[in-house]
């Protein structure tokens, strides 16, 4: 039997335990934050493909590794090329020689300067044609990348190049990583690489070293949680276990509540039906001019996302706006009766079957779909909708062109025409539509040559003419990006890339952040 003394003592250790827990717990919150206010957890629909930045392909990927990895120079919101791990750069009268000055004191994530040596072997590594391809086709171009002296690197090309600087984004890692760069990636971004589990998340933290204070990271530690089931998300996002999901639909956008704020822009994507131009019978001009006239744009957005969003007639969207040209979406209106003629000269009467191949994970590009089905049997086209997880169309589709149609939007990886244009070249190993056309070939061909600017727009536009009246896809929309993020959280800006930037988000109450 206790003593009430000592019951008594006992209590007043507990009093002074619970006391001092709250004292604790109270200074953490007057002082920088509370532990839990330095973390945001953001939901990505599908899993990485690779943690290598000079080998990642899907947009998805590129827009988590921004974070992480850097180049001699970086993209900002507005579409500049800003030096970055370079501090400057010149260019040769003859266009051919881009010398740049590696910036003073950058580090690595590991904690080790960034050396010309490093500079060297990243360009290197993505022009090496050993293996075929270089992994950055621009490099192909590449004469010769020379260190001039411990804080100079010379890039010389083989023939002059204006669009050359966008493209030096490419990552820039530690010399001889390529081994270690899918287990321990290492960049000089504002966060760096803590962990990834396959299929569920990966994990960031703000590097302390990085060299642009004004544009340091804010919130401490970052994770990507893989959120691949659409009809959860609203959930999700509401019970607190994702804070911020980019591209929700419009639907998803007006069931949330009044903790999040919507920020409203574009995906700065060419969404289309993309053909298989390889396989009957879309190796017909007529057969996908008649798809091209028997839809319905507008019907479209309207479906998928209250008529928002910009109607595309090429691949080309409206954010390069030197290139984009709004009159090629006249190129086809809507006539039922014109589609089903082209179809009767094709040999196909009564129509034909075919499968959209459609990524799950992706509502947006689902209801595309359906809506297309829809159209396209008043033609006397049925369209059977396939929906598959996400790596299963990348490797089926995109990898190995086992298809006959999908909906899908292809990004821009860098700011210029080629990132959207180079993919529909005969020899590009990047076509997945088996798309082969002499003369785009050829009209591209001459717009990568010409050096005089406003001439090589002009041919650049040629080669989306080109496109639009071949009907190379059928092409739709620019989606409109609604992305959810928690009140708690501000500082969401929308990039002219496929780019989430998230050294920018701060918290709603951080005074001291800009």
């Amino acid at each position: 039997m206790m003593k009430r003394g000592n019951r008594h003592k006992k209590g007043l250790a507990l009093l002074l335990v619970v006391m001092t827990t709250l004292t604790v717990a109270l200074s953490g919150c007057s002082g920088d934050k509370a532990e839990d206010s330095s973390k945001i957890t953001i939901g990505i629909p599908q899993d990485i493909d690779s943690l290598d930045p000079h080998k990642a392909e899907g947009a998805g990927t590129r827009e988590v590794l921004f974070n992480v990895f850097e180049g001699l120079v970086k993209p900002d919101e507005n579409g500049n090329l800003n030096p970055a791990v370079a501090s400057d750069y010149t260019i040769s009268d003859d266009g051919k020689t881009y010398t740049f000055t590696l910036r003073d004191g950058i580090k690595f994530h590991n904690g080790n300067p960034v050396t010309v040596e490093d500079i060297k072997y990243s360009i290197d590594r993505c022009a090496d044609t050993s293996n075929g391809d270089p992994l950055v086709s621009a490099f192909s171009d590449i004469d010769s990348v020379k260190v001039i002296d411990s804080t100079h690197v010379a890039i010389v090309l083989k023939k002059a190049d204006t669009d050359f600087l966008s493209y030096l984004t490419t990552a820039i890692i530690p010399k001889d990583s390529a081994d270690t760069m899918e287990t321990n990636p290492v960049g000089t971004g504002p966060y760096m690489y803590v962990s990834r589990s396959p299929q569920e998340n990966i994990v960031l933290k703000k590097f302390a070293d990085y060299w642009d204070k004004d544009n340091a990271a804010h919130i401490e530690n970052v994770t990507f949680k893989v959120e691949s089931n659409a009809d959860a998300i609203v959930m999700d996002l509401e019970g607190g276990s994702i804070d911020m999901f980019a591209r929700v639909t419009s639907a998803q956008a007006s069931q949330l509540s009044d903790q999040f704020q919507v920020y409203e822009g574009e995906m700065n994507l060419v969404q289309a039906l993309y053909l298989n131009n390889k396989v009957k019978p879309f190796n017909d001009v007529k057969v996908r001019q008649a798809l091209c006239y028997a839809i319905d744009r507008k019907s479209i957005m309207d479906f998928v996302s209250d008529g928002k969003g910009e109607a595309l007639g090429s691949s080309m969207y409206p954010s390069f706006t030197k290139y984009f040209m709004p009159e090629l979406n006249d190129t086809y209106t809507q006539n039922l009766d014109k589609a089903k003629e082209l179809l009767k000269e094709a040999g196909y009467p009564n129509g034909f079957e075919f499968r959209i191949t459609v990524p799950s994970n992706y509502t947006q590009h689902v209801d595309t779909a359906q809506v297309l089905a829809e159209q396209l049997e008043k033609i006397g086209v049925k369209a059977d909708i396939q929906q598959v997880e996400w790596d299963n169309w990348l490797s089926d589709v995109y990898t190995n062109r086992n298809y006959e149609a999908t909906v899908i939007g292809v990004d821009a990886s860098t700011l210029n025409a080629p990132a959207l244009l180079g993919r529909f070249v005969s020899t590009a190993d990047n076509n997945f539509t088996n798309y082969n056309n002499a003369d785009y070939d050829a009209a591209y061909a001459k717009a990568e040559a010409e050096t005089d600017d406003d001439k090589k727009t002009a041919d650049f536009k040629e080669c989306e003419t080109i496109l639009s009246t071949d009907a190379a896809n059928v092409y739709i929309q620019d989606l409109p990006e609604f992305v959810a993020l928690n009140k708690k959280y501000t500082g969401y800006v929308f990039y002219p890339l496929y780019a989430q930037d998230i050294a920018k988000i701060r918290l709603a109450d951080d005074t001291t952040s800009k």
